[in-house]
């Protein structure tokens, strides 16, 4: 059976090919999005390029923006910092993380953000219902979906409140201090995104394209890097963004809620450097590099130039791919630095939530510039990155690497429900990455 398993990007519209009997990448293909019309006609491209038949056809998005999710919680390093955790790890781009009753000028504030779903914690199971009551009537003018992860004594009177809004209810995402439960809020965050999102980004004329999505593509990634065993990260380097996502063994310690972590501890993770790409977020990363120390004045002069051409023009194709070399692996360094170091979840908080990377066996490096500078390029830029020990954060101590090239982490991640044996074999070169 031949599945077809389409990334639709901002950017690039990414085809794999899956021998569902086998595990074997029977062929690849890409097209330019074409968001200026209809993103059909470039996943239909894509298929086209490949002369196959398909038996089936799937896809995950992350055009027009992807998820966008604002987080209303009860306090800042508890119940909003466990929403926040939540929503990345279910493929959602923050746009804004409140904590406390909400007034008016807490919800103008939801407004701006023009979020595609609110997410309403607060709460440990049988503690405190006031503010999550008081948020839902706040919240219920606010004409997006809304998923109720908080007190679960409280949730249905909550889904009351907000019963003229499109509104799904499920468990507690922290039912008691320190003690995280990402699982129910990320599939309600799923559902939500294919039920409304996808169709309320016109991004097709029809229902097609919306039967075709899956999710969200970095939750269908995170699927995927669930599958391989170990402790495993994986960078991803886009044209806007550098996402981070880890797959790490749980410290019983910590799961006890030792060391600080009253929000708990998400095992499975991402998270999102907004601020970091090659293209959109090139002048991004050439401001963070220098506000960590990683150049100086003399280099972010020349790189400086050359990241505003890169913003100004999104679909800049390299002739000399030395600069976004450089620039892939300066994202790369400051997006690990960020996710082990920790989240800075409201602008006036601690970093909370770091992740200990030292025994991290297998590193993944993802995007287009990874996949289009030469082998040897490549895992250097990563062995660089992995070598950053100025960093503050601790580096891990034998971890091999890899390029994910023939882009199958998407594609696993799309048959990881139904055909998980075909994803496995197909993530199976990336597991013997050297």
């Amino acid at each position: 059976m031949l599945i077809g398993c389409v990334d639709v990007g901002s950017t690039f519209t990414k085809l794999a090919v899956v021998d569902t009997a086998t595990g074997e990448l029977a062929a690849t293909a890409s097209h330019p999005t074409t968001l200026g019309t209809d993103v059909l006609r470039g996943v239909d491209a894509t298929v086209a390029a490949t002369g196959l038949r398909l038996d089936d056809l799937r896809a995950c998005s992350s055009a027009g923006g992807g998820l966008r999710l604002a987080v209303i919680g009860y306090e800042a390093l508890v119940t909003a910092e466990a929403g926040y955790r939540v929503g990345m790890s279910a493929g959602a781009k923050v746009v804004h993380v409140s904590a406390g009753r909400l007034d008016a000028a807490g919800v103008a504030a939801v407004r701006a953000a023009k979020p595609d779903v609110l997410l309403l914690v607060g709460g440990t199971d049988g503690g405190d219902a006031d503010t999550l009551l008081h948020n839902a009537r706040r919240i219920s003018r606010i004409a997006v979906p809304v998923v109720v992860a908080g007190n679960a004594d409280a949730r249905f009177e909550a889904c009351e409140l907000l019963a003229a809004r499109n509104v799904v209810g499920c468990d507690n995402v922290l039912p008691r201090i320190g003690t995280l439960n990402p699982g129910p809020a990320r599939l309600a965050l799923r559902e939500v995104f294919l039920r409304h999102v996808i169709g309320g980004k016109k991004l097709s004329r029809g229902p097609r394209f919306a039967n075709l999505v899956r999710g969200a593509t970095p939750d269908i990634v995170l699927s995927a890097v669930e599958l391989l065993d170990g402790d495993v990260v994986v960078v991803d380097v886009g044209g806007a963004t550098t996402d981070v996502y880890s797959v790490l063994t749980p410290d019983p310690e910590r799961e006890a809620g030792l060391h600080g972590e009253v929000a708990g501890t998400l095992w499975r993770s991402r998270t999102v450097e907004g601020d970091l790409g090659v293209r959109w977020g090139a002048p991004g990363v050439v401001e963070a590099a220098l506000r960590e120390k990683l150049i100086g004045e003399p280099e972010a002069a020349v790189l400086a130039p050359a990241a505003d051409a890169r913003a100004g023009d999104p679909g800049y194709l390299a002739d000399d791919l030395a600069v976004d070399a450089r620039l892939a692996e300066l994202a790369v360094t400051v997006a690990l630095r960020r996710h082990a170091r920790g989240e800075r979840v409201l602008a006036d908080g601690p970093l909370r939530g770091g992740k200990d990377l030292r025994e991290v066996r297998l590193v993944i490096g993802s995007g287009g510039v990874l996949r289009t500078l030469p082998a040897g390029a490549s895992d250097a830029l990563l062995s660089a990155a992995l070598s950053d020990h100025a960093g503050s954060w601790p580096t891990p101590r034998a971890a091999r690497r890899h390029v994910d090239r023939a882009y199958v982490l998407a594609a696993a991640g799309l048959l990881a429900d139904d055909h998980p044996a075909a994803a496995r074999a197909l993530l199976a070169g990336v597991a013997e990455a050297v």
